[in-house]
């Protein structure tokens, strides 16, 4: 199948991120990787390092070395020395939230969504590389959250501890990903058995089937949040989930079609704008839009809930991929300089002014990089 802007998302992924980043996103005075950048592509100069973000740079490393990106072998694995090294503190305390720049603990708190994505590197780097020690440190990082964030006697994780606010689906849907990614690279039972309880609790507590709607917070018995907080959905995580949920399906064969069609179609339905095709931010459950500006990362999980939608049903992902990608392109992409991003347009399309978050690379490769896969 050759589908819409492949040459054009190969460039960019070979010749302008992955270089880009390479030479502009990494810390070489006190290791990591940079938060963010300016418009002009300097480092911004934030004070921290988030888990969350080392992580997905490490993927991004990881699944780039993959694909042919040889510099990606070094750059993903001094990103691992400097996750288990600085951040990681113990297997009582787990890995911390945040690091000064120059690598001091900034935020020891123990959170579910930068567990996840430490598991999800570490799965990477391990396919990527074979690496007994990333293999070792995934089970590691699953030990810790299996024993101290998991609710005892209950359904699901914690997100944060101590506990703070609602509960909440996204980082679940992040731990879910990553077990898949650590059963793929290992064939450890494990993994597998992380990701199968998780759904579990998609299909029961997170997710409506009949009004097609994903919650985003949660009491502590995880019923549907109070007022206007339980009625938030995002269209991008409702198809990021479709995504999940179809891996799921490939790897574990879970029945989870319907779940599926229907996180899909409420997004499509009511979460796209029918002219623009941009992918709004959030809407209510009965789909009225909360806000219709749209950051970068929801336009490419419709990409990978299309292509979920191709290898379920055949439905043909060309007319999804040519709107999304070729939005990505004009509006947010390479708009300032090849390689980086505007991380917002607001509801009447334009750019919002500000600097480009590392972390988005992590959802723009990876869709692309799906693109990629099923491209012929």
């Amino acid at each position: 199948m050759a589908l819409p802007h492949s040459q054009t998302i190969k460039h960019w992924m070979f010749n302008d991120a992955l270089p880009w980043w390479a030479a502009n996103g990494v810390d070489r005075k006190d290791g990591g990787y940079v938060e963010q950048v300016t418009p002009a592509g300097v480092d911004a100069g934030i004070m921290f390092k988030r888990t969350r973000v080392t992580a997905r740079q490490i993927y991004v490393f990881s699944h780039g070395y993959m694909l042919g990106f040889a510099p990606g072998l070094d750059l993903a694995q001094d990103g691992v020395d400097y996750l288990t090294s600085k951040a990681w503190l113990g297997p009582d305390k787990g890995f911390a939230r945040r690091l000064t720049r120059e690598g001091a603990l900034l935020d020891p708190t123990p959170d579910l969504y930068d567990h996840a994505f430490v598991l999800f590197a570490l799965a990477w780097h391990h396919k990527a590389t074979g690496n007994v020690g990333s293999r070792d440190w995934m089970h590691r990082t699953l030990d810790y959250i299996e024993t101290h964030l998991k609710v005892s006697g209950d359904e699901g994780f914690w997100h944060e501890l101590p506990p703070t606010g609602w509960r909440q689906q996204n980082p679940h849907m992040h731990l879910t990903e990553a077990c898949l990614a650590a059963f793929e690279a290992t064939g450890e039972a494990r993994f597998a058995t992380v990701a199968n309880e998780i759904v579990g609790v998609f299909t029961s507590r997170f997710f409506d089937l009949k009004s097609q709607t994903l919650a985003e917070y949660f009491t502590n018995d995880l019923a549907r949040a109070t007022g206007d907080d339980g009625r938030i959905v995002e269209p991008g995580h409702q198809l990021e989930w479709a995504w999940i949920l179809n891996s799921c399906r490939k790897l574990l064969g879970l029945e989870v079609a319907p779940q599926i069609r229907a996180l899909a179609s409420f997004a499509e339905t009511n979460g796209v704008d029918p002219v623009t095709k941009i992918t709004f931010n959030t809407v209510r459950d009965d789909g009225t839009p909360i806000d219709r500006a749209s950051r970068t990362w929801p336009n490419t999980e419709r990409i990978k809930a299309a292509i979920a939608l191709y290898e379920l049903d055949g439905v043909d992902p060309a007319p999804v991929i040519q709107s999304s990608a070729g939005i990505l392109f004009d509006r947010y992409l390479g708009r300032t300089l090849p390689g980086t991003w505007v991380d917002m347009v607001d509801a009447s399309g334009q750019p919002v002014p500000g600097n480009a978050p590392a972390s988005t690379l992590y959802h723009v490769f990876l869709a692309f990089a799906e693109v990629l896969r099923i491209n012929r």
